[in-house]
């Protein structure tokens, strides 16, 4: 009963943190999972991935019937993506790790930075539109580099990849958080669907009831949680978001830098 309810916690907080902030469900269910739960690291990111699969899915549809998608944007993103997906995974599988350290206090100074930004300076289409007027070239190639480096890290650490890339649009390319987030979970979708198929093809253990628990708690949260940001007034979202991160930030702080110490 404890491991039942441990993934279906697990699920939960990775549907809503998918849904609100196109993260991936990795930043939930893995430290959950493994900290708590006992299970292996690598085999943990494959649940973690499959849950992602449709979680974004859904996400991202809620986000394209109220036009806040970026389809052109996100398909440059995707191709780099796509391919060093596939490398980070076989790179994961080789060193039979999730994530080293260096990858995990990136995503974790990643997540808080972007946490405190959203709270402190919340980002809204007015503040976004100068920042779109990069020259085309350069908004090209932003795009290409995110693509490469978040492939990478979803492959290889199954986290991550979704903080860069909420970073990227937002940060770099200028983009309202709505956009941003549903553009991210069209992308993750994809990534995350080639990040399961390649640990399942390198040999990872299938635990068919903590993965179905979990798909389905994911489900269930990003459904609730996409609905709610796309009908939430811009300020309040990136109020609401700016927390989500930045708790998720200390959490990661927690489980990975204390117990070292």
């Amino acid at each position: 009963m404890y491991f039942i309810m441990l993934c279906i916690l697990a699920g939960l907080g990775a549907g809503i943190v998918t849904g609100l902030a196109g993260l991936s469900a990795a930043v939930v269910i893995t430290p959950l999972l493994v900290s708590l739960g006992g299970m292996d690291s690598y085999d943990v990111v494959a649940i973690s991935l499959a849950s992602d699969v449709l979680a974004s899915a859904i996400s991202a549809f809620t986000y394209y019937k109220n036009k806040n998608i970026d389809i052109k944007r996100g398909l440059i993103i995707l191709g780099p993506a796509f391919l060093f997906t596939v490398a980070g995974s076989y790179v994961g599988y080789k060193f039979s790790i999730v994530t080293p350290d260096g990858i995990g206090l990136y995503s974790m100074l990643a997540t808080t930075y972007l946490g405190l930004k959203f709270i402190i300076s919340p980002i809204t289409v007015e503040k976004t539109s100068k920042v779109k007027k990069h020259r085309k070239w350069l908004q090209i190639a932003l795009s290409i580099g995110s693509g490469v480096v978040i492939g990478l890290i979803c492959g290889f650490a199954g986290a991550g990849g979704g903080a860069m890339m909420l970073f990227a649009l937002t940060v770099l390319l200028g983009y309202d958080l709505k956009t941003a987030v549903g553009t991210s979970t069209m992308i993750m979708t994809i990534i995350a669907l080639t990040g399961a198929t390649s640990h399942y093809i390198m040999g990872c253990k299938l635990y068919p009831m903590a993965m179905a628990i979990c798909v389905v708690s994911t489900i269930i949260g990003a459904t609730w949680a996409a609905r709610f940001a796309n009908r939430c007034e811009e300020k309040r979202l990136n109020r609401t978001v700016g927390i989500i991160l930045t708790i998720l930030g200390v959490i990661t702080f927690v489980v990975k830098v204390v117990p070292a110490s």
